[in-house]
């Protein structure tokens, strides 16, 4: 998309800009050209060409000049791609061409038998080989975009694969889309894509982890994750959910008479690498030519074989015919293209039996259920213990005592039970029935009105404390080296530790004693927790496991303080006077010391 002495002058102009932190009404433009290119080479790429930080200041100043002069904004501004405006509700819209689904294949044989009816739609010799495109079939949500004069227009979901409901302000936040893209040079006027939205398993597993610090329900999965927030009514809790968007299909492109302008391209590889030109994220090392179908086969032996390792969830190989003569000539059903196939990886679900369910407490109070299933091997790993989030989930999936579940575990993502077969249910099944006390402290539980989980609100109940102390020393928090979540429960066990300020006052001497430790150990434990000493106040907060108060909040809030306990003196209005910050934190905060004055 970029030529390399392009490269070098936007790099060179970002630089620019950075020193001297300010732009004017000629070089607005240029700044925009600047962060697209950024945005480029970090989503499409994933060759990032300056930091976070810069970027950070690229975008900052064009913040700032945009507020100066709103009449200059423009809808291909970076600064456009999160609306701050509330979706009420999603219309539906028509796509331009149908959006089908695709036949499903999983063995040789049935690539075969495909193959050959290619071959006899077209009057082709069945021991001529054709060239098939193969690609991966993406696990996410299914988008149709829309261009028009170079500007992206709309998107909408599959739907009923003819209409579809909008989500553009939604799909603008994914910054591997391009707000505008050179169509144009094509002769293309209008022009309509397909795509995969998905989120990419680090980026998955990081906001787990992030719900979990802050008491919320876990996501299930990769696919659920991106599109679940593709149909949120916040175009801002879309865009913290860092999706990305392969494209993989061309399925429309006419010029100002409205003539088709797809017949440009010889093959569908073409069309795809036209769009990876003007700057779209596709397949590229995933995506290959394969001249014949044993070749095909071949092909996705080896992705199967390398799936776990992929940054994406994958759950098949798509085979297309690569000329798109034969394409048209092989035509459609009413379901499916004649062209087109799907390749299914072998499924990464099997079935257990539910047997008992356990009730964890967590470090804010919260009870988590916890079911314990016939031990099964699957992906790589054998399941024992499955989480069940909360109250809400086990009745939205009808799981009862005694029943066949569907566990899947996609990637080296977390087990999550699918759902539960009632007509396999016995006759000595049981419903789960929820406690209505703590499991551990036997305080009545309680329930917040926009709250799905459960919690106890006994702040000295022996089980919250350990998970506090746990969460305090981990990496997320203070980061104490070598203080693991074992040692902790070992130190509790003991009477060493009863609460966090213990932790900086454990007896180093004592600790060399017991069995496995030794001097070395003791004192090493001992250096990683006066390291811990000199944190700064943001992770101190966070170590607290106040409700709600996570990691990005408590930045916001330690921006404005010298000392943790200055807090003690802070009306509830300083902290509404924060933004993004708010009532609820600042009552949590106020309720957590009050608790420890008394």
């Amino acid at each position: 998309m970029y030529s390399k002495e392009q490269e070098i002058e936007f790099n060179k102009q970002s630089k620019e800009f950075i020193i001297h932190q300010k732009i004017d009404i000629t070089s607005y433009d240029i700044l925009k050209k600047c962060i697209q290119y950024h945005e480029w080479k970090y989503a499409v790429q994933n060759e990032p060409s300056i930091s976070d930080f810069e970027y950070d200041q690229l975008f900052a100043i064009l913040i700032a000049f945009e507020k100066k002069n709103p009449h200059l904004i423009s809808s291909d501004s970076p600064s456009q791609r999160v609306s701050n405006d509330i979706v009420s509700e999603f219309h539906s819209v028509e796509h331009l061409t149908p959006m089908l689904s695709l036949e499903n294949t999983y063995n040789i044989e049935d690539l075969k038998e495909f193959d050959k009816r290619i071959k006899k739609v077209i009057d082709l010799p069945e021991d001529e080989a054709l060239d098939y495109l193969v690609e991966p079939k993406f696990d996410g949500g299914s988008l149709s975009i829309v261009y028009e004069n170079d500007q992206l227009v709309r998107a909408a979901t599959r739907g009923d694969g003819t209409k579809g409901e909008e989500m553009t302000a939604n799909a603008r936040t994914i910054k591997s889309l391009p707000l505008q893209a050179a169509f144009s040079k094509y002769g293309i006027v209008k022009a309509e894509l397909r795509g995969e939205a998905l989120i990419r398993k680090d980026h998955f597993r990081n906001a787990n982890l992030k719900r979990e610090a802050e008491g919320l329900p876990l996501l299930a999965n990769p696919r659920n994750a991106a599109t679940g927030v593709l149909r949120v009514k916040d175009p801002r809790e879309t865009a913290s959910r860092n999706l990305d968007i392969f494209i993989f299909q061309f399925s429309y492109a006419v010029d100002e008479q409205g003539v088709n302008q797809l017949a440009k391209f010889e093959t569908q590889d073409q069309s795809i690498q036209a769009l990876h030109d003007l700057g779209f994220k596709v397949s590229t090392v995933e995506r290959k030519v394969n001249h014949g179908i044993d070749a095909v086969f071949h092909f996705i032996q080896q992705w199967a074989e390398k799936r776990d390792d992929y940054e994406f969830e994958l759950d098949g190989m798509v085979i297309k015919v690569n000329e798109l003569k034969i394409q048209e000539r092989s035509g459609f059903t009413s379901h499916h293209p004649r062209w087109a196939v799907a390749f299914k990886f072998q499924a990464k679900q099997v079935t257990s039996t539910l047997l008992q369910v356990d009730f964890q407490v967590g470090k804010i109070g919260s009870i988590t259920p916890v079911a314990k299933i016939e031990p099964v091997p699957l992906a790589g790993v054998t399941v024992s213990s499955i989480s069940l989030h909360n109250e809400d989930f086990i009745v939205s999936k009808d799981i009862w005592y005694g029943d066949t579940v569907l566990v899947e575990r996609a990637g080296d993502v977390i087990p999550y039970i699918v759902k539960s077969f009632p007509e396999l249910r016995p006759s000595h099944a049981k419903r789960i029935v929820f406690p209505t006390e703590c499991p551990v402290c036997n305080t009545t539980l309680i329930r917040e009105e926009d709250e799905s989980a459960w919690r106890c609100p006994n702040y000295e109940c022996s089980a919250q404390v350990t998970q506090r102390l746990i969460h305090h020393v981990s990496k997320d928090a203070m980061d104490i080296d070598g203080l693991g979540s074992s040692l902790v429960e070992r130190f509790v066990e003991l009477g060493m530790i009863q609460n966090i300020a213990d932790i900086y006052q454990l007896d180093y001497e004592k600790i060399a004693t017991l069995d496995g430790m030794g001097e070395k150990s003791a004192n090493k434990l001992r250096n990683a927790i006066d390291k811990a000493k000199q944190n700064p106040i943001h992770r101190v907060l966070h170590s607290l496991s106040i409700h709600h108060l996570g990691k990005k909040v408590s930045k916001l809030i330690a921006e404005h303080l010298d000392h943790v306990m200055d807090l003690q003196q802070w009306p509830l209005e300083k902290f509404i006077d924060i933004k993004d910050v708010g009532p609820v934190v600042g009552k949590n905060i106020i309720a957590f010391l009050l608790i420890k004055k008394t």
